[in-house]
């Protein structure tokens, strides 16, 4: 029998995905076309591969024992036919996503875009929103990079290390608490937001507080970063963020900026992609330009960027 090669993408697909769905979505194509490519697949094998149970599918003993050898060969594959072949920027054609933070898109996203098209007039970007805590649109090939404060638990999905960000207090000019030391009993005692896309009204601010015998008034949770910045400005309300994504937005609005009085371990910025990019070259380019994008973010700001003396960080 003749082997048609393209069966063992599909199988890669299959068993990294464990359904037909998650195959075709995959691979861009309909589910009766890999339905078609796993019945030729089973015949080809004399294995059944994936199996019903319940509503899901499970690989079989044969797919498990397999599934790292067909990615590998796969993998090997992609990198024999790609080897010889150079990254024309100027030449490339490609729709990218990129899922950031709020804040992060709005740090970073103009001078990503403009580097992107500068440097490759084809490529188009989709800037989306921040996802949850659980990433299969990155499994499923649907977002190309992401932005996260933890690191990944998956095996396939790959993480760097852009900065790590400290925690400020912004608070609009007048307000009571810009005026003398903030003490900790002082920023507990004021009113705060918190900033939660599902709405939670506390964070490991109330718990390091809790442990200090204090507890913080919460009375309201803003969606973005944007919001609770806007909202610190028309109001006495109080807003912790961190200090790198937001000061381009704090600079802006003109708020007054201050110290944390409490300390607690800086905050994390990995971006995040699928191994299946490991060796795809635009991709590289693509995460190398948003490493050194976010990354100037943390570039200690030169003389004439430094804060006032009076410490207001206006």
């Amino acid at each position: 029998m003749q082997l048609d090669l393209n069966l063992l993408t599909a199988l890669d697909a299959l068993l990294e995905e464990g359904s037909v769905a998650g195959a075709a979505a995959r691979l861009h194509v309909t589910a009766p076309a890999m339905s078609r490519s796993l019945g030729r697949i089973r015949k080809a094998t004399g294995d059944q591969i994936l199996v019903r149970t319940g509503r899901s599918m499970v690989p079989t003993t044969r797919a498990l024992a397999m599934r790292a050898q067909v990615h590998a060969l796969v993998q090997q594959a992609h990198q024999l036919l790609s080897a010889q072949q150079e990254l024309d920027l100027a030449a490339l054609e490609r729709v990218f996503t990129v899922r950031w933070h709020d804040a992060l898109t709005a740090a970073c996203g103009t001078a990503l875009i403009t580097a992107v098209h500068r440097q490759a007039p084809g490529v188009r970007l989709r800037l989306s929103t921040e996802p949850g805590t659980d990433t299969p649109e990155l499994r499923r090939g649907e977002v190309d990079l992401e932005s996260s404060a933890d690191a990944p638990t998956l095996p396939d999905i790959r993480h760097r290390l852009v900065g790590r960000d400290r925690l400020i207090v912004a608070v609009r000019p007048g307000h009571p608490l810009a005026e003398g030391p903030l003490s900790l009993e002082r920023y507990a005692a004021a009113e705060h937001l918190t900033v939660s896309r599902r709405g939670r009204l506390g964070d490991r601010i109330d718990d390091a507080l809790a442990a200090r015998g204090l507890e913080r008034r919460v009375i309201a949770a803003g969606p973005t970063a944007a919001f609770a910045l806007q909202l610190a400005l028309d109001t006495d309300l109080v807003v912790t963020l961190p200090d790198a994504v937001t000061r381009a937005a704090r600079d802006q609005l003109g708020l007054v900026t201050l110290p944390l009085p409490l300390r607690l371990p800086d905050v994390p910025l990995y971006l995040l992609w699928h191994r299946r990019y490991d060796d795809d070259r635009a991709h590289t380019w693509l995460r190398d330009l948003a490493t050194g994008t976010v990354r100037a973010l943390f570039t200690p700001p030169t003389a004439s960027q430094q804060p006032p003396a009076d410490g207001t960080g206006r």
